[in-house]
């Protein structure tokens, strides 16, 4: 729906607003466009972020204000349409059937909750590694893992469709890839997901010494069915910086080195919350 409103609104806007349009020409950075369509202004990359091209600058983005809102910015289309249906069907039943109208009011508010965006205050201690997600951890384990190296700690968190799902850096780092790989959609809390549901990989490295690799890793699941990451590979990202988000149930892990003095902070069961939990903290000094 997005995508064919996309057509619709560039040609009102290339007809109605041509000075909008050359100002966010003008304004636009990049020298390519990886979109298999026109680019007018940064509403027209949202599908295709990750992937490098064009892109603008915060200050010469108009929609900018959207990332200060109570709900993440790529829930809105949904948030929209879903809750303004829910919402819809509660103000008509209202008029035939209350009970049924409080129904769908509780379902617009769980919609709304759903995409919630809270602010987080990020632990600053130096060798600290975040929580990538809110949940509950399912497993700790150590495994081989050709990027991050033969002494991985592997984390998985188990998200419910009532956790926060904004993803977030674990560290300071910089992205180095991503990885997308085609799979199926079992659901989350099986080990099997791991290994069989579509997923993506995005491969970090801290950027200071001792430049640890990780590897933070979105999994969907039976009820998730849509991968969002705006990282592009080059970015530099703080730590509990938000990269993206997995929308409805679903599993996200980390992988980062195991290493002499390294303290895992979290057990199998524990709830965590993204950039505010510290799952591991190195020795420094």
């Amino acid at each position: 729906l997005e995508l064919a409103w996309g057509h619709i609104r560039r040609w009102l806007l290339k007809t109605l607003r041509p000075r909008y349009v050359a100002r966010m020409q003008a304004a636009r950075r990049g020298s390519r466009n990886v979109c298999p369509h026109e680019i007018l202004d940064p509403r027209d990359i949202k599908f295709f972020r990750n992937l490098g091209g064009h892109y603008w600058l915060p200050e010469d983005d108009p929609f900018a204000w959207r990332d200060r809102l109570p709900v993440v910015r790529v829930g809105l289309a949904e948030l929209l349409l879903i809750g303004g249906l829910l919402l819809m069907l509660a103000a008509i039943s209202a008029l035939v059937a209350w009970p049924l109208a409080v129904v769908f009011a509780v379902l617009a508010l769980a919609v709304a909750c759903f995409f919630r965006n809270p602010r987080r205050s990020v632990p600053t201690g130096p060798g600290c590694l975040v929580s990538p997600a809110d949940g509950k951890v399912v497993a700790v384990e150590e495994v081989d893992d050709e990027f991050v190296g033969p002494a991985a700690v592997r984390l998985v968190i188990f998200l419910s469709v009532f956790n926060v799902h904004i993803n977030r850096s674990p560290a300071h780092a910089v992205v180095i890839a991503l990885k997308y790989r085609h799979g199926k959609f079992l659901n989350a809390l099986r080990s099997e997901a791991s290994r069989e549901n579509e997923q993506l990989e995005i491969r970090l490295e801290e950027s200071a010494p001792p430049y640890r690799p990780l590897i933070v890793r979105q999994i969907a699941g039976a009820i998730a069915r849509r991968i969002v990451c705006w990282a592009t590979p080059g970015q530099r990202l703080a730590r509990g910086e938000p990269l993206g988000m997995i929308k409805l149930g679903s599993r996200t892990e980390i992988l980062f080195a195991r290493e002499p003095g390294l303290a895992i902070c979290v057990h199998v069961g524990q709830t965590v919350h993204a950039g505010v939990t510290v799952l591991g903290k190195y020795p420094t000094g």
